[in-house]
């Protein structure tokens, strides 16, 4: 506000632009740092230093060693904070954000290009590992580059091989369920040239 009156923009006018009221206006450039904020802030630094110590402690331990240290608070308000800074005990449970995926398993035969001028000319494979309560579950898709539909697919177990491992040499006839073709469309219809 002193830059903008200093640059001879009135100050009611600021006021009215910016939906500024003129009273906590002056209350915060009396304190610009709120009791709260400070407050908040002595107490994370206090959980901070608690879990830098002994990181397998959860927010309730985290809450006693900073009450210890003299910061007072609730438990409530220590899960909070550790909650905001994702402070987590190290035996708690496993993150996955922010894990990034792994170097490519195999070499790259498509070179990126995911589209295909005919049926049947690139199909794109695809397996998921999902967790069960009899065990782990694959499921193995097959798709369609060019109709950009699912063509085939495999659930695989425990006690199968990996559905993607066989799929390519045993489609279509072999172990993966081939679904039906899907309606035709004359503007995606066409021929392949023989190769």
């Amino acid at each position: 506000m002193k830059e903008l009156a200093g640059d001879g923009v009135p100050v009611t006018v600021a006021y009215r632009v910016l939906k500024l009221a003129r009273q906590p206006y002056y209350r915060w450039l009396d304190q610009p740092v709120t009791d709260a904020v400070l407050e908040e802030a002595y107490r994370a630094n206090a959980l901070f230093d608690a879990h830098r110590d002994d990181p397998e402690f959860g927010y309730r331990f985290l809450a006693d060693e900073a009450r210890g240290a003299g910061a007072v608070m609730a438990d409530r308000t220590a899960w909070r904070i550790c909650r905001d800074n994702r402070w987590w005990s190290v035996f708690g449970k496993k993150r996955a954000k922010g894990r990034k995926a792994g170097p490519p398993v195999h070499d790259d035969l498509v070179r990126r290009e995911f589209t295909a001028t005919c049926a049947n000319r690139l199909w794109l494979a695809d397996i998921t590992e999902h967790a069960t309560g009899e065990g782990k579950l694959d499921l193995c898709a097959i798709k369609d580059a060019f109709s950009n539909r699912i063509v085939g697919s495999e659930p695989g177990g425990p006690h199968r091989p990996s559905p993607c491992r066989t799929a390519p040499r045993d489609t279509p006839a072999g172990t993966v369920r081939m679904l039906p073709p899907p309606l035709r469309n004359s503007a995606r219809d066409q021929t392949c040239p023989a190769s």
